[in-house]
């Protein structure tokens, strides 16, 4: 059962541990954490929320053994891993979220910083590593287990990213050292494409543009941003950027190793304009100063920009305090949590000083200097290969922390963490279940609540969608009522890839009952908008979410 973290837990930690000081800025406001886990087995360096309610998690194959058995006679024989030959533990698990039930999974190839994306079928798409797995690609399906190619990739994919497209493929951009891009399913007439624009944001002494930010804008064109530069990528212009935006105007890098973090804000109609906030990173030079003992300040600056527009600017902003390796994660609200990270140094093995552990809750929408909210704090130091999830429950699932090359838990300054924890941010509150909705009936086509509604699993671009809900204190006036749908995205190295929320089009809900209302909706209009497959659907009444569920959206001429 999930307990919350005490006060004197709290206490404890900052006694122990490097912190960063909150004393000028406003004091803690809001949110809860929950420790799901104490222990999952591993280090959740990647996650991914599966349909169905389940956590896929994995770490990488050469840490030596983990924390969690696999079942007998399902040893990885690995005779280059000098670390451990013959390993009986498991490297990834699955999570049923509603039960906590953990299953250990078996992966043979290595999976340290590789990319991954949902696919349209529901499968997890798994690319890269380190090693034996860096030209490996790997799919997972629920009921099942790992399964693994080998030699598949075209070229070595470490510190790649990944990005599902409109057709359903999914392009795999960068690497260290690869100044390219390759698709899954894999593009027999033209493998491997150049991407020089990685080429020329590459850092000598330190990249500084590893794990790319991607993001697939409403009009098919790809937001690429490395280093401290972005292009658009029309990928039938074969690796030459259709435009070159401007720099970022504070020049500090923003990639891994520097991990700041990179969102789309959340797309609403009818124009669906598309949004970049990126967060945080290291100064340049961070790196070398971090191996040599010397510690910079983090990055407190945030940039926005409209990629689409004629003329785009970034417009700049000041975090409460600097933070690298943060993640970001879109809630359903639109609101943006900023989680894990520290406050000095840069990413890499025991490269890191002084850990971030308040939250802070970023609203989009209030005017600039007043749209970050401090949260309660976390007990628990998230460094180097931590990574945060959004789940159906509205929580943001945290785990993972290993500045280390193996599991060192002791004699260090900030030990392997294997717990999984989940911030409730504040429309979770008890005091807000009177408005909170619970959805009781979706179904496609015409509003009728009658014997001809169809389950609204599956959703065709552009196609009515009904939803009943219900609500116990109904808000009126202004648009209080609004259904999203979210891309659970592949959290990793402080970046969610695919991660997308879109704001569906629809009218006024009605009352039809006591307490029960009912609301049409559109699906989005394309693929483009919303790439295929599957989402966590909420209703959102007066800024809170209800439970969300999961819908599939895809082009009724396919099958998937």
């Amino acid at each position: 059962m999930a307990t919350t973290i005490s006060l004197p837990l709290l206490l404890i930690f900052l006694s122990t541990f490097p912190s960063v000081s909150y004393s000028q800025y406003p004091p803690i406001i809001a949110g809860n954490w929950k420790l799901l886990q104490s222990s999952i087995g591993i280090s959740a360096m990647h996650m991914q929320v599966l349909p169905g309610d389940k956590l896929l998690a994995f770490d990488r194959t050469d840490f030596g053994p983990s924390n969690i058995s696999l079942p007998a006679g399902h040893c990885r024989q690995d005779p280059s891993d000098l670390a451990l030959p013959t390993d009986c533990t498991a490297h990834s698990i699955l999570l049923d979220l509603p039960s906590l039930s953990l299953r250990p999974l078996s992966i043979l190839t290595d999976t340290w910083c590789s990319s991954g994306s949902l696919l349209p079928n529901s499968s997890f798409f798994q690319s890269g590593g380190f090693n034996d797995g860096d030209h490996t690609i790997r799919l997972f399906t629920s009921d099942s287990d790992w399964s693994e190619t080998s030699a598949y990739l075209s070229a070595r994919r470490w510190y790649s990213t990944n990005q599902l497209l409109p057709d359903g493929r999914v392009i795999i951009i960068g690497g260290r050292r690869q100044f390219n891009y390759e698709f899954f399913p894999k593009d027999h007439i033209r493998p491997l494409t150049s991407f020089p624009f990685l080429d020329e944001t590459r850092d000598g002494d330190a990249e500084n543009n590893l794990y790319p930010f991607v993001h697939l804008l409403p009009d098919g064109t790809l937001f690429v941003f490395a280093n401290t530069r972005a292009v658009l990528l029309d990928l039938s212009h074969n690796g030459y950027p259709l435009r070159h935006l401007p720099a970022i105007p504070d020049a500090v890098p923003r990639n891994y190793p520097s991990s700041g973090s990179s969102v789309l804000l959340p797309l609403r109609p009818p124009s669906h304009s598309p949004e970049i906030l990126i967060c945080g990173g290291a100064p340049r030079g961070s790196f070398q100063a971090a191996l040599n003992g010397t510690f910079y300040p983090a990055a407190r600056t945030c940039g926005r920009i409209y990629p689409l527009d004629q003329n785009p600017t970034w417009a700049m902003e000041d975090m409460p305090t600097a933070r690298v390796m943060g993640d970001m994660v879109v809630l359903p609200t639109g609101d943006v949590l900023l989680v894990n990270g520290a406050a000095a140094g840069t990413a890499g093995w025991e490269l890191a000083r002084d850990p971030v552990t308040v939250p802070v809750l970023y609203n989009p929408n209030k005017p600039a200097g007043n749209r970050f909210g401090l949260m309660n704090r976390s007990p628990i130091p998230r460094l180097y290969h931590s990574s945060a999830v959004l789940d159906t429950y509205g929580r943001v699932l945290v785990g993972g922390s290993n500045p280390h090359v193996c599991y060192n838990f002791t004699n260090v300054m900030f030990p392997t963490e294997l717990s999984l924890e989940a911030f409730h941010p504040p429309y979770l509150s008890a005091s807000l279940d009177g408005l909170r909705p619970e959805v009781v009936a979706v179904w496609a086509g015409e509003r009728g609540g009658g014997a001809g509604e169809v389950p609204a699993t599956v959703v065709g671009y552009g196609e009515e969608m009904g939803v009943r809900f219900t609500v116990k204190e109904r808000k009126v006036g202004g648009e209080v009522v609004e259904v999203v749908v979210v891309v659970p995205a592949f959290g990793t190295h402080s970046f969610g890839m695919n991660q997308r929320v879109v704001v569906l089009e629809g009218g006024r809900d009605e009352q039809v009952a006591p307490y029960v209302y009912e609301l049409m909706v559109k699906a989005p209009p394309s693929p483009e908008v919303a790439p295929p497959g599957y989402y966590m659907m909420f209703v959102v009444h007066a800024g809170v979410p209800g439970r969300g569920l999961w819908v599939k959206i895809q082009r009724r001429d396919v099958v998937t």
